[in-house]
């Protein structure tokens, strides 16, 4: 469904529970499959990427003969359970997904596995799913990897690691992409037994496997999930309580509080009725550089609140977001255009705003990709430009079904933009309150 958006009528105040951690929910599902004697996981995220995880690992007792199991856009799942899979013996698995899926690489993974001992062949295209794997007791031993890519190449060979004849000497080769990942995964491979060293650029996990822990480490609210509400404050100078951000949380995209305390939102741990209040921040930075190396997932919600607040920038530690669900820095060059702001890419890894703008010329209709977090962050928008459209709202699903009616209980107006009446307000006719200002 295409969705048009309206902003809330008055001071924007809304309290809400964030969905788990997606991140931590796949995590902590292959650690606890690779436990013996582990009970199923009681709480884990509600959505499209971890739904599929679940449903994949729920077939394990109910088929020993080969089976094709389709993960859709699920990029963390294809990647954890390739090594999964790879390191179970007698599985015998085709892991395939959307066309999107087929399109994103994964070779650097295979070769890895197919180093330590892993049965797997391409399916399809070399160097990209679908895969055909055939589970048995890897060797383990050393092994480098290009640590630039992928942080789900290294979190799916650490989880893995521990059941590996030898264990695993991992020896990471160049700049390291989001390694606050890295360490959550540590963490919580630690909860079930596992003791790791990770000196320099070098992981080392023993051998041993894994053991039942007493309490398996609670699932937080989900910090990605978190951005589009730091947006929303920022743009809407409202406040919004949040009941359950971990401020000690183990996630990377934990460095989002410090990131918007620089562009106009404050982080109050605890609020006056508990919960984490995120409070607009009326003097924000004039120019942003900020290098998003260690949390990519947050660019997009952040370079979209910049260009509304006229807050010029530049951001680097971009080169993963090429893989994603989507070129994500190609969508936001594309579709902030239709906002007037013409981002600068040409650099590989980074992006550009000098804080120039063109005349907007019509009500912006934002494209998706099939891309959640274009959806979500780009929704925000509608505080500077009442009546944008969503394409393909749905695509929420994939890691916060809820967004759409928490928008709603925040106050915004989100009608089917084919039902929608003929009259609408003019794209010039923004609130002089949230008006955009000039660069």
């Amino acid at each position: 469904m295409d969705l048009r958006i309206f902003p809330p009528e008055g001071f924007l105040e809304t309290r809400l529970s964030l969905p788990l951690s997606k991140s931590m929910s796949a995590r902590a599902l292959i650690i606890n499959a690779l436990t013996p004697g582990a009970s199923s996981l009681s709480r884990v995220a509600e959505c499209d990427d971890t739904d599929a995880m679940v449903a994949a690992l729920r077939g394990d007792s109910a088929q020993s003969a080969h089976r094709t199991v389709n993960i859709g856009a699920a990029g963390t799942t294809m990647r954890f359970l390739t090594a999964y899979y790879a390191c179970t013996p007698g599985a015998d698995i085709t892991l395939d997904g959307s066309p999107r899926m087929r399109q994103r690489p994964i070779k650097v993974l295979v070769e890895a596995l197919k180093t330590l001992g892993a049965d797997i062949e391409y399916a399809g295209e070399e160097g990209f799913p679908p895969l055909r794997i055939r589970g048995r007791r890897l060797s383990g031993g050393s092994l480098e990897l290009d640590a630039s890519v992928s942080s789900q190449y290294i979190s799916a060979l650490l989880m893995t690691a521990p059941v590996m004849e030898q264990g695993l000497k991992l020896t990471l080769l160049g700049e390291i992409a989001s390694r606050p990942y890295i360490l959550m995964t540590l963490k919580m491979m630690r909860d079930y037994g596992v003791e790791s060293e990770f000196y320099l650029n070098t992981v080392t996990v023993p051998a041993g496997g894994y053991k039942c822990p007493d309490r398996p480490r609670e699932i937080e609210g989900d910090w990605s999930a978190a951005a589009a509400w730091y947006e929303i404050v920022a743009l809407s100078a409202g406040v919004v309580t949040i009941d359950n951000l971990a401020e000690d949380s183990c996630q990377g995209d934990r460095r989002l509080a410090d990131i918007y305390s620089k562009i106009g939102v404050d982080t109050q741990w605890e609020g006056e009725n508990g919960g984490t209040d995120l409070v607009a921040n009326p003097d924000p930075d004039a120019r942003a550089t900020i290098d998003f190396s260690d949390c990519p997932d947050l660019a997009q919600y952040v370079t979209v609140t910049c260009v509304m607040l006229g807050i010029p920038f530049v951001f680097t530690g971009l080169h993963t977001l090429a893989i994603k669900e989507t070129d994500r820095v190609a969508a936001l060059c594309n579709e902030l255009a239709k906002v007037g702001v013409i981002l600068d890419p040409s650099v590989p890894g980074t992006l550009k705003w000098d804080g120039r703008r063109v005349p907007m010329l019509e009500m912006p209709v934002f494209d998706t990709y099939a891309d959640h977090r274009m959806a979500m962050s780009l929704a925000p928008v509608s505080l500077y430009i009442p009546g944008i459209i969503i394409r393909d709202s749905e695509v929420v699903s994939k890691s916060y079904p809820d967004f759409w009616e928490d928008l709603r209980a925040a106050g915004f107006t989100l009608v089917d933009a084919d039902a929608e009446p003929e009259t609408l307000q003019d794209p010039e006719a923004q609130s002089e309150t949230n008006q955009a200002p000039e660069a």
